[in-house]
């Protein structure tokens, strides 16, 4: 018989296993992480930057699902290190452009081992991981949308 409280226990909510999941995932990328002297955050801002180059920093916050508070001393670490270069636009003060530095694509060839090691941890088969992939998106993006 299902009482009314079914839907709080524990093993009925979907959230649980998704927050346990994130918190461990992004534990193991820890020890991966710690030899290129990244965060997971650092890490996800260089993916980007690997990936487009240039970026704008609303861009770059959008794309991360990031505020600029969380965001701005992630971006000022990269920097310091010399992975990344930020400049204001002459046209817009506002608008702040991140740009790669040869020393941040260096960093990729050493990175371009973590995605391999971390689908192997997780266990899943490929097509595992990828339906894992869309649907986490698909429920994202359904919830973004509802803000």
């Amino acid at each position: 018989m299902n009482d009314k409280f079914d839907a709080l226990k524990l093993k009925n909510q979907v959230c649980f296993p998704l927050y346990a999941c994130s918190k461990e995932l992004i534990r193991q990328y820890g020890p991966y992480l710690k030899k290129l002297n990244l965060t997971y955050t650092q890490y996800i801002v260089m993916m980007v930057l690997w990936e487009q180059e240039t970026v704008s920093s609303r861009a770059l916050a959008a794309c991360l699902h990031l505020d600029y508070g969380t965001l701005t001393p992630v971006l000022k670490k990269l920097e310091h290190a010399g992975y990344l270069t930020r400049e204001r636009s002459a046209a817009d003060e506002r608008l702040l452009t991140l740009k790669l530095t040869d020393s941040g694509r260096t960093l990729k060839q050493d990175a371009a081992k973590i995605p391999p090691a971390i689908a192997d941890i997780m266990g899943l088969t490929p097509e595992e991981f990828q339906t894992l992939y869309v649907l986490t998106y698909k429920a994202l993006l359904a919830m973004e949308s509802k803000e």
